[in-house]
Parts: structure tokens; sequence; C-alpha cells
């Protein structure tokens, strides 16, 4: 289990979410790292790179929506990052109370949309990250 310990992830390529399509949105860096005395996936959202501009002004309001699936009900968010392309969050979020035989049979989904005050918020690109996968492979791999 020691390749828990302290797994930074590069940038990870993002994709809309539509199996037709395999565009290419930009990129997400964060890291994983496991508490194993107090049961806690530690997520460090750092950054994301070439995003693509939803707003008029030629950037997004971007922010990051995490989910533990198939649970849809422990979900976490990110502040919202206003007028940027290359947003760079910086924030840990925390799931507690997930023993590590439970996390294995869980999906890290990051869904990065970008904010609209007046209207539904827009998806820019997402990444799902089996965490059975985690140690049998570098994250740069992740597609």
């Amino acid at each position: 289990m020691a390749f828990w310990q302290n797994r930074s992830i590069s940038l990870v390529d993002m994709y809309i979410d539509n199996t037709d399509s395999t565009d290419n949105v930009g990129q997400i860096n964060f890291s994983l790292e496991y508490d194993f005395e107090n049961m806690t996936l530690i997520l460090r959202i750092i950054q994301g790179k070439d995003l693509p501009a939803k707003d008029i002004s030629g950037t997004s309001d971007p922010y990051v929506r995490v989910t533990l699936l198939p649970d849809k009900k422990h979900r976490l968010e990110t502040k919202i990052k206003r007028r940027t392309l290359n947003p760079r969050w910086n924030e840990t979020l925390y799931f507690e109370g997930f023993p590590i035989q439970k996390l294995q049979s869980r999906v890290l989904h990051l869904h990065v949309f970008d904010y609209d005050r007046f209207s539904r918020d827009d998806s820019i690109g997402e990444v799902f990250l089996p965490l059975c996968q985690v140690k049998n492979r570098t994250f740069t791999d992740v597609d």
C-alpha cells in the first residue's frame, strides 16, 4: 500500500462528455494521497491548463466538481476562478471515512465546469480515474 503515500499526477488531458468525441479540452493537474490512520483520501487540485473559452469575453470561470463514483452524494467542489483559461486552485479536498478496500471499487471523477450566473454551468471537460488502477499504472498514462 506504499503507492498511496504520496502520488503526484502530472497534467492529465480532459475530454468532453460525449462518446462520439475525443476532443482534448485542456488539462488538469492534481495529486492523490491516502491517510491510513484517518481513512481519508486526500485530493489536491492544483491547476488547469489550456481550458477552452466558454464566455463571450474569451475566458471561462472554471471550477472542479469531484465525486467518488458510483456514490454521487460524496461530491466536493473547488472555488470558482474568474476569467481565466489557466486556473490555479491549489485546494485540498478530503474524502473521509473511506477504508482502502472501499476505495478500490471507486472511480474518481473530476469534472471541470464554467460557472454561469444566470444559466446552467457549462461542462468544460472531465477525467475518470478508477482507483483500483492507481497502483498498477503511472498517473501520467491516464486518458
